[in-house]
């Protein structure tokens, strides 16, 4: 959404970056050292799409990407990912493609196709978790369609993928079409709530943003930086 990425673009620096309009009505901003800020829109449809077309122009046009990065505020697991944290993707998981049977749920590999998760190997993650240290948490980052809002919802979800930190409704689309792509894909997110009922007097949201904005000034000027 627009409010993330403005507070990674102001992570970013100082300055308007430059804008180029992309078929479909979306907007890069351009940012110095080859940063590209994209609001891809809401759910894993609409970012694989935008995300697609994105890597398509940058290929197209003889300026390819060397790294996907799905960002913004999510909710966290607790207590491994409290409000305020960051958590950086071991594993970008699909956590609702599948199927519910009378014996539970299957995810769409026990359907004999598909896939539903996208490890994120070290060789991407170190440099991240390295420039953000102490102040992250390494693990899986789910993608649901419909954000949790039950405590019955969020146990399941602990039950299916226990060592997950973060849900979110993007990241997966994103990965998709990374790896359709041939390029890494890593999913960054600020926690602005925790996973279960659904509170919204206990979001944290201009928290997360500010979390989000500082984990994007320092990876800009680590990792983002232009060799």
């Amino acid at each position: 959404m627009a409010a993330e990425a403005d507070s990674v673009s102001a992570g970013l620096g100082p300055g308007d970056p430059g804008r180029l309009p992309l078929p479909g009505g979306c907007t890069l901003r351009r940012h110095r050292d080859r940063v590209d800020v994209l609001v891809g829109g809401v759910g894993p449809a609409a970012v694989a799409a935008a995300t697609g077309t994105a890597l398509t122009h940058g290929a197209l046009t003889g300026d390819p990407y060397g790294l996907v990065v799905s960002a913004g505020i999510a909710g966290g697991f607790q207590p491994a990912a409290p409000v305020g944290s960051v958590v950086v993707s071991s594993a970008i998981v699909a956590a609702d493609l599948g199927a519910e049977t009378p014996d539970g749920y299957l995810p769409v590999e026990d359907l004999g196709f598909g896939r539903s998760a996208h490890a994120v190997p070290e060789s991407v993650t170190a440099g991240i978790t390295a420039a953000l240290a102490p102040g992250c948490v390494l693990a899986p980052v789910l993608t649901v369609s419909t954000v949790t809002g039950t405590a019955r919802r969020a146990a399941e979800l602990v039950e299916r993928h226990p060592t997950a930190a973060a849900e979110a409704m993007e990241g997966f689309g994103v990965a998709e079409a990374a790896v359709a792509h041939g390029v890494p894909v890593v999913e960054i997110r600020a926690v602005s709530n925790a996973v279960g009922p659904r509170d919204r007097a206990a979001w944290r949201i201009g928290e997360a943003l500010g979390a989000l904005r500082h984990t994007f000034e320092l990876l800009g000027s680590t990792v983002f930086v232009e060799s």
